[in-house]
């Protein structure tokens, strides 16, 4: 895959008929399909139906489902709600930030199992990149440590995401009753004394956190733990 090849417009051609389609169209449509069907849903073929178009026509705007993957990912990206300029609180615009991509991955419950077959980066995700480059930069930390940090948290977001959306599409998956039979579990003549580290953490009273709550909380502590001495 060539990104200047991607990534950089392409003239349009002086005669002739207009193309009856555009990549922006067929990256939407492929976005759409893959929002409500899921990733493995994402076929040339299925794109194609969706605008109306022949399977292979489409190989004229979009080389193969490997090129469309690279699109689709970058046209989300283009979701994250960041202000033009970071605040200067570092720490702040980072929660900001990767609360936004959490909700951007929520948004799109496919895009954490498209991250690690992404092979460039498109200009939505580069202007993500650079906002966060530049907070970290506050932070005290390099271009390199920087790109270590970025990519340390957004992998934290996307296993984060994959977690609770896994949870929230289980059967019977009531929190509070799990959490209540744990306890039980726990306090039964069968393990009583054998695991108190364990038990004492799995049981120990406080309620169930909000699922923003639960999040804020570990980003907190992912970002004390990733800029120390920042």
């Amino acid at each position: 895959m060539d990104p200047e090849a991607l990534w950089t417009p392409a003239e349009r051609p002086r005669r002739g008929r207009p193309p009856a389609h555009t990549r922006a169209e067929i990256t939407a449509a492929a976005v759409a399909l893959a929002d409500t069907e899921g990733l493995g849903a994402v076929t040339m073929r299925a794109v194609a139906a969706r605008i109306g178009a022949g399977t292979m026509s489409l190989y004229s705007y979009v080389p193969d489902k490997e090129t469309l993957l690279e699109l689709m990912i970058d046209e989300v990206s283009g979701g994250h709600r960041l202000p033009s300029a970071p605040s200067g609180d570092w720490r702040a615009d980072l929660r900001h930030l990767f609360r936004e991509q959490r909700a951007l991955m929520r948004r799109h419950p496919w895009l954490p199992a498209a991250l690690p077959a992404r092979q460039t980066f498109g200009p939505h995700t580069l202007a993500a990149l650079e906002y966060a480059l530049t907070v970290l930069e506050h932070a005290g930390l390099d271009g390199q440590a920087g790109l270590e940090v970025f990519s340390l948290l957004s992998g934290f977001v996307a296993s984060h995401v994959t977690h609770e959306l896994a949870q929230e599409g289980a059967p019977g998956s009531d929190s509070r009753a799990v959490h209540q039979a744990q306890a039980r579990h726990l306090r039964s003549p069968a393990v009583t004394g054998a695991y108190p580290k364990a038990a004492e953490a799995l049981t120990a009273p406080g309620g169930t956190p909000s699922p923003d709550a639960t999040f804020d909380r570990l980003l907190t502590r992912m970002i004390d733990g990733l800029t120390a001495g920042g």
